[in-house]
Parts: structure tokens; C-alpha cells; sequence
């Protein structure tokens, strides 16, 4: 088979080496690709958003299967016009995938069926937002309903806080029109928790779970990022607590989707937080998360091609997906300034010295002949283990070989105490 990758993170090498490893392909595309995805792919200087130019390239090379990454080309509706192209792709189609695209969507599905998730107001005009934020009880969680590159969500704690976060999204648009409409929720306490599923619309199968490390510092100190490193299984997802997320969260919300005439396909991404009163949704994702596919991919043993087509023909349950049974730990190494400004170009070395450990690269890209900085998340460097603190010392022992300048990384990621 020939097949074409959508995206150029860390999140789509994972995708890109697990297809590697698959008899069933012959040749990988990737667009745009990066650095270290080009060692497995060949990459394609297309953008992501260029959905025309991504199908003129899927038919003139002939793929026979695409792979959709980021949620910006879902949201676009690429899945409909490869579909209407008779090419066979991966994903949500665009009304399935706005269970991410709009968060207003969404907690009204969620709402509407009882699927277990905060209160909300919505609004799409200030002063009545305004009004309710005079009257409400704090704190309270602020989302732009669009995508917002996973800085639309504000946790405020009083009234003059949440007054700055609507004037930015709705004065000063810093998301632009993302922030039209915006979402008002209760604050929900307790662990959080990460579920990724397969979904042919009607058959559900759950994946390895993960957890993942959003804050920048250590201690999860500091601003949210789109994540400093991940590990998987979630220590804090229990069986018992998994099935009750498919029975009471995942089977009702795919049921929900079809009672409003959407057939769902592809991963579906549950955020939850792990409450006294059981597991509830924080959002959902149409796609794979990043930085969890580089803990979640790596422990899958089913070859992931077989897993990607009965979930297009609509044939999950006639499979059944095997997993390591180990632990995954992964360290994300940031550019100086991240989450903020930061600077790149900088050569990054010590890459051939990694024995045992995979390299996962994010934001790097080849320059005449040496791998450089292009990004905030520059790598994610994952270790299988039989226990997290064997993963953790080979990530911790292989991810030091590595250097750019300004290089950082959080040092806490699967620390015992936590897991």
C-alpha cells in the first residue's frame, strides 16, 4: 500500500514509524512532515489546510489510504472531499469531527443525551455574558467554542479574571472568530484522565489509556502547554473506571451522534476528569492526541493498518486489538521560552547516541544536511519498560545525549510518587 500521513508533529511521526512497521506498506508519504519523519516518509511541502492540493497529490500518486493528523483539516472537512474523490481516508468526516471543532456543539450533544459533564451557559453576546459572570459562582472554566490551537480555556477564580479572559476572546478576538460564541462551565475536581477509542460509527474499541503532563514546569507548575510528556496506562484509570467511561461516556455519545444522523470514524479522544461522582467529559478530540500517540502507539501490537480499515468499513468487531502489557513513559524537550516566544534554528545533537529510546520528532526540520530547531516541542524521547521507573531511567538516561541551545525538559515525568 501506498499512504499519505496528514501533519509534521510528533504526534504523526508515531503515527508514521507504527505504520512503518506494518507488511501491508510499501511506501509512506507525509505532508508536511518534518526532520525526523523523513528518515521513515517522504515528505511533502503541503500544508495541512491545503485540502485541494492534498487531494491532487493522494490521486495523481495513486494512495490508497490517507491518515489524518491534526484536527484543523477534520474540522475543514477533509474526509468529505477525499470521500467524494472516491479516496479511501482516515478520520472523522466534518460534521462528526465538529465534536471538537465546537465546544458548543458539544456540550449541547452532551446535555441533550445526559452524558455525564459540567454545567454550561453559552453566549454570543458580551454584555449577557457579562451579566452572568456578575452572578455567578467562581471558579469557573471560560472556552472559546472553536479551535484555539489548545489555548482557547481560561480556569478563572474571580470576576476581574474572568472579565480579562472575555475581553480577549471576545473584544480583543485574540482567537478570532473561535471566540464568537463562549462557553461558561462549573469547575470539575479530581484526576484527569485521557481515553482514546477506535469508532466505526457503531462498534467502539478502547486503547491503551494515558495520562499526560499539560504544565510546563515541574510540579505542574506554570502555563499550560500542549504537553511537557505523557504516560501510559493512566495509573489512575482503573479497569472497573474504564468500563464505566465506555458504558456511561463513549457508547453513549457515538449513539448520540448517530440519533443525530452523524456516522463517527476514527479515533475519539475523550478528556475526562475522574470525579466523586464518577468519570465526566471535559471535551472530546477527533483525533489522536499529542504528546499521548507517542506512549499509546508504541505498546500497540495488532497491526495498526488492519486496526485503520474495519474502522473505515465499518468491520471493529470483527477484530480484536492486542497491547504490550508494559509501560510507556515519554519526555517532551521544549525550545527556550515555551509556551511563549522562543527562538529556533538551532542545531540539535546527540541524536545517533540514543540506543534505548525512540525520538519522536515535533518542531525540527533538515537544513543543509543538519537536523534544526523549528518549533516550541522540538522532540519527545519514549521508553518501554516492564514498570514506569524502568521506562523513566531510560528516558531520563537517553534524552541527556541529546542537546540544542536552550533545550529544557520537565525532570518529573512518571516520578514514582506519582504513579
Amino acid at each position: 500500500m501506498k499512504v499519505l500521513v496528514i501533519g509534521g508533529g510528533g504526534r504523526e511521526h508515531a503515527i508514521v514509524h507504527k505504520l512503518s512497521q506494518s507488511p501491508k506498506v510499501d511506501k509512506i508519504y507525509c505532508a508536511p512532515g518534518n526532520a525526523g519523519i523523513g528518515l521513515l516518509a517522504e515528505c511533502v511541502d503541503i500544508k495541512i489546510g491545503d485540502i485541494e492540493k492534498l487531494k491532487e497529490f493522494a490521486i495523481k500518486n495513486n494512495i490508497d489510504l490517507t491518515v489524518v493528523g491534526p484536527e484543523m483539516p477534520l474540522v475543514q472537512g477533509i474526509v468529505d472531499e477525499f470521500e467524494k474523490a472516491g479516496l479511501k481516508i482516515f478520520g472523522p468526516n466534518k460534521n462528526a469531527a465538529a465534536i471538537e471543532g465546537s465546544k458548543y456543539f458539544t456540550k449541547h450533544l452532551l446535555s441533550k443525551y445526559n452524558i455525564p459533564t459540567g454545567r454550561f451557559k453559552a453566549f454570543d453576546k458580551y454584555q449577557e455574558a457579562m451579566k452572568f459572570l456578575k452572578e455567578t459562582w467562581y471558579p469557573v472554566v471560560m472556552k472559546a467554542d472553536g479551535l484555539a490551537q489548545g489555548k482557547g480555556v481560561f480556569i478563572v477564580k474571580d470576576f476581574i479574571e474572568a472579565k480579562e479572559a472575555l475581553d480577549l476572546m471576545m473584544k480583543k478576538r485574540i482567537f478570532g472568530a473561535s471566540g464568537d460564541i463562549v462557553i461558561i462551565e462549573e469547575m470539575l475536581f479530581g484526576k484527569e484522565a485521557s481515553v482514546f477509542a477506535f469508532t466505526d460509527g457503531e462498534n467502539i474499541l478502547p486503547m491503551v489509556s494515558a495520562m499526560d503532563y499539560k504544565k510546563v514546569y515541574e510540579g505542574d507548575k506554570g502555563p499550560n502547554t500542549g504537553g511537557m510528556g505523557s504516560i501510559a496506562p493512566n495509573p489512575y484509570l482503573e479497569k472497573e473506571t474504564l468500563k464505566e467511561v465506555m458504558e456511561s461516556i463513549l457508547k453513549p455519545v457515538v449513539k448520540a451522534l448517530q440519533k443525530e444522523g452523524i456516522v463517527y470514524k476514527g479515533v475519539l479522544y475523550a478528556g475526562l476528569m475522574l470525579t466523586k461522582e464518577g468519570p465526566k467529559v471535559l471535551e472530546f478530540n477527533a483525533r489522536f492526541g499529542d504528546p499521548e500517540t507517542q506512549v499509546v502507539l508504541p505498546l500497540l501490537k495488532t497491526d495498526l493498518i488492519n486496526i485503520i480499515e474495519a474502522t473505515i468499513e465499518g468491520k471493529l468487531d470483527k477484530i480484536q486489538i492486542e497491547w504490550e502489557d508494559k509501560k510507556a513513559v515519554c519526555a517532551v524537550a521544549v525550545s527556550n521560552g515555551y509556551p511563549g516566544e522562543y527562538q529556533t534554528g538551532f542545531e540539535i545533537t546527540g541524536l545517533e547516541k540514543v540506543k534505548e529510546a525512540f525520538v519522536y520528532h515535533a518542531g525540527t526540520v533538515l537544513k543543509d544536511g543538519k537536523i534544526t530547531t523549528s518549533g516550541g516541542r522540538v522532540l519527545a524521547v519514549t521508553s518501554i519498560g516492564d514498570s514506569y521507573e524502568e521506562a523513566r531511567e531510560k528516558v531520563y538516561r537517553e534524552i541527556k545525549k541529546i542537546s540544542f541551545k536552550g533545550m529544557y525538559y520537565r525532570k518529573d515525568i512518571a516520578l514514582v510518587s506519582q504513579v
